[in-house]
């Protein structure tokens, strides 16, 4: 009986990682790296192996299948949950998947090509444009994490700097006056959007409730904290639900709501410093014993 692809896949997978990247058999000598999405309807966990070109500066994969007529399952996960894992040789890091589009699409395959031919093959044999994905490597704070208030601070840091880099991205799309809202800055907004519901969670579920219990006088600052995370979480629901209409009303619709949002973020995290960190600077991270707040609540995928 012929080996399944998932079997197939689960073998390349083991061999990569016990052997510090280096497989045999057909990718024997190649550049393969290992791609960890979350699936679009079951939110779970996939890891594909695939071949990886490096181009401009830019680490890429092709959703090529192939060849085949419909794209690959990873391909579709990452439409829905930008942020992925990559493993490369020994190295493991998160980053923001952003296929291209256009002409930068067209340049970036060309330079895929003239590396590996055999993608302008696969090419030929589908009516499909096969998408070029630039993972964007998500660079960890380089400051220390010693205590609690530290790792707070690393999730707001990465917070703001995925904001500012959305609102920027929303204001060169206004100011090339495109017809929608393109992939880059989909990309981009679904990773903030994750992050941000991934450390309200985190705090609303294991943070809150322990300093609420260790720190009595803080539960009035949490209640108002809890409220904004359902405030700003209705804010980015109304967000997504732009993205997911295809940007219905155009960049200044999406542009008006992000800036709602934003401002009352920015209040918000200001709020929580402001509440929150002397206490915090006193809980060491990671965690060196019982009784305090678990120290899993307040990082985003790629921030932590």
């Amino acid at each position: 009986m012929p080996m399944s692809s998932h079997h197939f896949n689960q073998t390349v997978i083991e061999e990569f990682r016990a052997n510090a990247g280096r497989v045999g058999g057909p990718f024997e000598g190649g550049d393969l790296l290992l791609l960890t999405t979350t699936g679009a309807r079951s939110g779970r966990e996939h890891t594909v192996p695939l071949g990886y070109v490096r181009a401009d500066g830019l680490l890429l994969v092709v959703a090529s299948a192939a060849g085949a007529p419909d794209h690959p399952h990873w391909y579709r996960n990452l439409l829905s949950h930008p942020v992925v894992r990559v493993e490369l040789g020994t190295e493991v890091f998160d980053a923001i998947a952003v296929p291209a589009e256009g002409a930068r699409r067209k340049r970036l395959f060309e330079a895929v090509v003239r590396v590996a031919p055999g993608y302008g093959d696969y090419q030929a044999l589908t009516a499909r444009e096969l998408p070029v994905v630039v993972l964007e490597r998500q660079e960890p704070d380089p400051r220390p994490v010693a205590t609690l208030a530290d790792k707070l601070l690393e999730a707001h840091t990465w917070l703001r700097a995925q904001l500012r880099h959305v609102r920027e991205e929303a204001e060169a799309s206004i100011a090339g006056q495109a017809p929608s809202l393109g992939l880059q800055l989909r990309q981009h907004c679904l990773a903030f959007c994750e992050g941000l519901t991934h450390h309200h969670t985190g705090e609303d579920a294991h943070i809150f409730p322990a300093l609420a219990r260790s720190h009595p006088q803080l539960r009035e600052a949490l209640e108002r904290l809890g409220a904004e995370h359902r405030a700003v979480d209705r804010l980015k629901g109304e967000l997504v639900a732009l993205l997911d209409s295809a940007g219905v009303g155009g960049p200044e619709r999406f542009r008006a709501e992000l800036a709602r949002m934003s401002a009352e973020l920015e209040a918000h995290l200001d709020y929580e410093e402001e509440s929150l960190l002397p206490v915090l600077a006193a809980i060491p991270f990671p965690p060196t014993g019982a009784g305090g707040p678990p120290g899993n609540g307040t990082g985003t995928r790629t921030g932590s």
